[in-house]
């Protein structure tokens, strides 16, 4: 089941937006001509491939590359050695700010290996069997140190450093000593000990989840090609071409203006396409060698040596009257960094009591280094995890207070005007209504049989606008060129070329949208944050309302009338002069074909900053039944409402929808990073981090709130990440609904719920 329901501010008379035409990209990808990173070739080119370390923590004493060298076949090998090293410097072009010289040293190690996988060298040879016996010919010398990969575990004083330079931020006094802590941030507001005095019930939890991936299908890969003149292609699959261009050239010393970046289709990233891993490694074999080379990971290397998102540890305590009324809260966010500072902690402090209105808070978060693979963005990054521990002790406190838990969360929910607790006021929000669309629906309604649980959750995320730069081109037949410079991971193509379409007057099917390399179009931010939809679909917008403007310009010259008598109706100009004896409207196929006479080319470009994205809530609820034999978790039914703004291609935001919720059921039930004694991931595949399936799941309704922002010509705000943020505690709760017990400890996953069942029955 799949419901719109329409909110204030959304326009009713669109033609195009809110439609479900075919997809533009459809054809290619089912057919198999859509082209992957993996799938470029160049002439000569040759392989590279990775030298990884095998330990946690290690000092890298040696690294002899000469009988690698010369081996025949082998073109060039680089080691940190071969790349400029890098004074600390913030960048903030990603979905969140990145330190340059960390960046880099993630790359390639330097002076020590930080985790299993780390790269330490590189190859480029002939073929891909001599690169393999390259890299074994390279002898590194380790001296192997203690690692640490729990987070609280390595921000105890005696942990194990990884970085000498690292000193707490963000407290009141400077630390003399070193530690994994890199930051701490608060957010805070009132008193917190008058809150807590004020309650009536209180209720507190300690939640813990593991390090998940993306799991994206694709693997990252590119193909790199240095010239003699110095400059330098790129092919590669990422969420941001003018991303992998900056941070490469930051990486290897080099102008911007040198480098061109050619996006390829995008098998996935979900965030985890967001930062560079291989690009700069290719980039300086092919320098080496003056051969372009190909790199492609292996679904090891991407689990290895990739980023997932952080492990954390949650500390929940809140608050409130008999009534239900919220009076304090306390949170607390301890997540892993991975090897180089920058976990998501500062997003999930903000989103952690986005939903809720509460006087009286403080929400800390602790950002700590531990020997894994440096963290990336993972869908919302951090949020999930904080709505985890928040929306669990939410759902503690509605049984405690014997409050429906819809009810608990719809007395102290934000509204418009509420100032949120991290700043800013909401305006134009629709968390209340999300609340209301679930407690209508079906399945809130329905009975529950043995061993069965419902549990719901609230989730939220800021969204983001940013930098775009798009072009709409009228070709000579009519026809229309919809170019921009983001790469499309959730079907952002369509969403262009049906607002170009709708602001044009003409059907979707005469647009055809182009993601253009980094010499071919503007500067634009990369696909994340939920942005794209939102910031350059607002550059589309006014390229072709710059585009029309033109045209009225052009009908009116060839009217001989003042262009105030022109007027833009349904893809035609019309003729408002009553001078003139009623002309037939000039179509947009027309008037490009006598563009010569009017001015040459029909072209407009926009770059901007966007500003002013929506906020995006979600409520879901989850049925879940559980196998009292085996401690298995059938997910029954799961029906999850959002506020969208407004709906450009619903059949995209529904799929958006459902496709966080998959990710979030598995991270909920079945995935994890599993280290061995040694640091060593122990489960780097699909076999063994498990997935959910097609037959793990239920079809997933969804609730399309339209509630419209009018920061945006269309009302649109972005879908992507919100998604992902409930059903952590959404099936948390409904497995405590089904089993009577509170398990705090993600993943739940079989054997931990047996071991609870039997332990509550003896």
């Amino acid at each position: 089941m799949s419901d719109v329901l329409d909110g204030p501010g959304v326009q009713p008379d669109l033609k195009v937006v809110g439609t479900r035409p075919i997809r533009p990209d459809g054809a290619d990808k089912v057919t198999g001509r859509a082209a992957f990173g993996a799938d470029f070739n160049m002439p000569g080119q040759l392989v590279g491939k990775i030298l990884r370390s095998p330990h946690a923590h290690a000092k890298i004493v040696s690294i002899d590359t000469r009988k690698a060298r010369a081996l025949p076949g082998v073109k060039a090998v680089v080691t940190g050695a071969d790349f400029p090293n890098l004074a600390s410097e913030m960048h903030e072009g990603g979905e969140a700010a990145s330190n340059l010289r960390d960046l880099a040293m993630n790359v390639i190690a330097r002076d020590k290996a930080l985790y299993d996988g780390h790269a330490v060298a590189a190859v480029a040879a002939t073929s891909s069997a001599i690169a393999d016996e390259a890299l074994r010919l390279i002898t590194v010398t380790y001296e192997v140190l203690p690692h640490v990969i729990d987070v609280e575990a390595a921000m105890s004083p005696d942990a194990p450093v990884l970085h000498a330079h690292l000193f707490t931020e963000g407290l009141e006094v400077r630390p003399t000593s070193a530690s994994n802590v890199a930051r701490r941030n608060q957010i805070t507001r009132g008193d917190l000990a008058e809150g807590f005095a004020a309650a009536d019930v209180i209720v507190e939890g300690r939640y813990t989840t593991q390090a998940v991936h993306q799991g994206y299908i694709e693997p990252h890969a590119c193909v790199a090609a240095w010239v003699e003149d110095g400059q330098c292609d790129v092919w590669s699959s990422s969420q941001g071409q003018f991303m992998v261009r900056t941070y490469c050239a930051k990486i290897l010393g080099l102008e911007i203006s040198d480098i061109r970046v050619t996006p390829a289709e995008i098998g996935g990233g979900f965030g985890g396409k967001t930062t560079v891993y291989l690009e700069p490694l290719a980039l300086a074999l092919s320098r080496q060698s003056g051969h372009p080379v190909k790199m492609v990971m292996t679904r090891e290397e991407v689990f290895r040596a990739t980023g997932p998102t952080s492990g954390a540890v949650i500390l929940v305590k809140l608050g409130a009257k008999v009534d239900g009324t919220m009076t304090a809260a306390e949170v607390e966010l301890k997540y892993q960094a991975g090897a180089f500072p920058g976990s998501p902690v500062g997003a999930g402090s903000m989103t952690a009591l986005a939903c809720y209105d509460i006087p009286n808070f403080l929400i800390t978060g602790w950002d700590v280094v531990t020997n894994s693979p440096k963290v990336a963005a993972y869908r919302a990054p951090g949020a999930p995890i904080a709505a985890f521990g928040v929306e669990s002790a939410v759902d503690d406190l509605a049984r405690k207070l014997g409050m429906d838990p819809l009810a608990l969360r719809e007395r102290n929910g934000v509204r418009n005007g509420v100032k949120a607790a991290y700043g800013p006021t909401f305006q134009n929000i629709g968390y209340l209504e999300t609340l209301a669309a679930i407690k209508d629906c079906p399945q809130y309604s329905l009975p529950l049989g043995p061993n069965q649980g419902r549990g719901v959750a609230a989730g939220f995320w800021f969204n983001v606008g940013g930098e775009s730069t798009a072009a709409v081109h009228v070709n000579e037949d009519g026809s229309v060129v919809v170019v921009t410079g983001n790469p499309d991971i959730g079907g952002s193509r369509a969403a262009m070329a049906m607002m170009a379409a709708e602001t044009l007057g003409v059907p979707m099917q005469r647009v055809r949208p182009r993601i253009a390399d980094t010499a071919s179009i503007g500067f634009s931010m990369l696909t994340g944050g939920s942005r794209t939809t939102f910031a350059t679909g607002m550059a589309v917008v006014q390229a072709a309302e710059k585009v029309v403007a033109d045209l009225k310009r052009r009908a009116a010259l060839l009217w001989e009338v003042p262009a105030d008598k022109v007027e833009w109706r349904n893809g035609a100009a019309v003729c408002l002069d009553p001078a003139k004896a009623d002309p037939k409207p000039m179509t947009l196929e027309i008037l490009a074909g006598q563009s010569a006479r009017t001015g040459g080319p029909i072209s407009a470009q926009v770059s901007l900053n966007a500003q002013g994205a929506g906020p995006g809530f979600g409520v879901h609820v989850c049925d879940v039944e559980i196998d009292p034999e085996t401690g298995h978790v059938t997910v029954l039914r799961y029906t999850a409402a959002q506020d969208v703004g407004k709906a450009i291609h619903p059949s995209y935001v529904e799929g958006q929808v459902q496709g966080g919720v998959a990710q979030g059921v598995g991270w909920a039930l079945n995935e994890e990073y599993i280290f061995d004694s040694d640091g060593r991931m122990e489960n780097a595949g699909f076999l063994d981090y498990r997935v959910p399936v097609a037959s793990d799941l239920p079809m997933i309704d969804t609730i399309l709130v339209e509630v419209a922002n009018p920061r945006h010509p269309f009302g649109a705000k972005g879908v992507g990440e919100v998604p992902i943020v409930p059903p952590l505690a959404a099936v948390a709760n409904a497995i405590r609904s089904a089993i009577g017990v509170r398990m705090a400890d993600l993943p739940l996953s079989p054997p931990k719920i047996r071991a609870v069942m039997d332990a509550r029955a003896s």
